[in-house]
C-alpha cells in the first residue's frame, strides 16, 4: 500500500516537472503518516496542486511559505460520518481514481490488510471528480479550512454566492436519480399448495 501510494504521488511530481499541471485530491478520515506528509510537501514544492478532504485528524500544515503553499486542507463534519476514501491523480490528463478502505496512517499503510481498487470507467471517473469530490470541495456550509497554524476556520461565502451543503446536495441528487423502489413480494395466500398453485 505504501509503495504504490508513493509511486503514484511521485509520478504526479514528475508530470509537474515536465510541464504537465499536477493535481492530487485525497478524501480520507485521517492523515498522520510522516513519510506521506513529507511526500505531499515535496509535491507542493514542485508545484503540484493538492486538495485534501480530511474529516478528522490531519498532521500536515497547509499554506506554509516554501513548503505547502499549494496544499489546501478541508474538513467537513455534517449529518453523516464520512467513511469513503477517494484518491484522485490527474496523471497528465490520463486521470486515475482509486476507492478503498485506507487512511493515510502507519497502521493502514504498513500493518493492516487494506484494499484500493481503480475506477476504470471514464464516465465514473468524471462523476467522482466533478460530482462527488467537486461538490465537497465547493462546500461553504459545513466546510472548515485549516490555516497554516493548524487551526480551522469557516470560510466566508463570496457576495452573491449560494450556500452549498455538500452532504445535503448529494442526498437530494441521489433522491432525484433513484429508481422506483422494488415492491415487496406478496405473501402467499392461504390455500396454496407447495407448488404455489391454488388447490382444486
Amino acid at each position: 500500500m505504501r509503495r504504490r501510494f508513493e509511486e503514484l504521488v511521485r509520478r504526479e511530481i514528475e508530470h509537474q516537472q515536465r510541464g504537465e499541471p499536477g493535481h492530487l485530491i485525497f478524501k480520507c478520515n485521517s492523515l498522520v503518516d510522516r513519510r506521506m506528509i513529507r511526500l505531499l510537501y515535496e509535491a507542493s514544492r514542485a508545484g503540484v496542486k493538492v486538495d485534501l478532504l480530511v474529516r478528522g485528524i490531519c498532521c500536515l500544515r497547509p499554506g506554509l511559505e516554501g513548503l505547502s503553499e499549494n496544499i489546501r486542507v478541508i474538513s467537513i463534519v455534517g449529518r453523516f460520518l464520512e467513511h469513503s476514501r477517494i484518491f484522485y491523480f490527474r496523471n497528465a490528463g490520463k486521470e486515475e481514481v482509486y476507492l478503498g478502505s485506507a487512511d493515510l496512517m502507519p497502521r493502514n499503510l504498513d500493518r493492516r490488510v487494506e484494499t484500493l481498487f481503480p475506477v476504470d470507467d471514464p464516465g465514473l471517473v468524471r462523476r467522482l471528480r466533478d460530482e462527488i469530490l467537486g461538490t465537497y470541495l465547493a462546500d461553504n456550509v459545513k466546510c472548515r479550512l485549516m490555516a497554516a497554524d493548524g487551526s480551522y476556520k469557516r470560510p466566508r461565502p463570496e457576495p452573491g454566492q449560494e450556500p452549498l451543503n455538500s452532504q445535503e446536495w448529494l442526498i437530494a441528487r441521489a433522491a432525484t436519480a433513484a429508481e422506483p423502489p422494488v415492491q415487496p413480494a406478496q405473501a402467499s395466500p392461504k390455500g396454496r399448495s407447495r407448488r404455489g398453485r391454488r388447490k382444486g
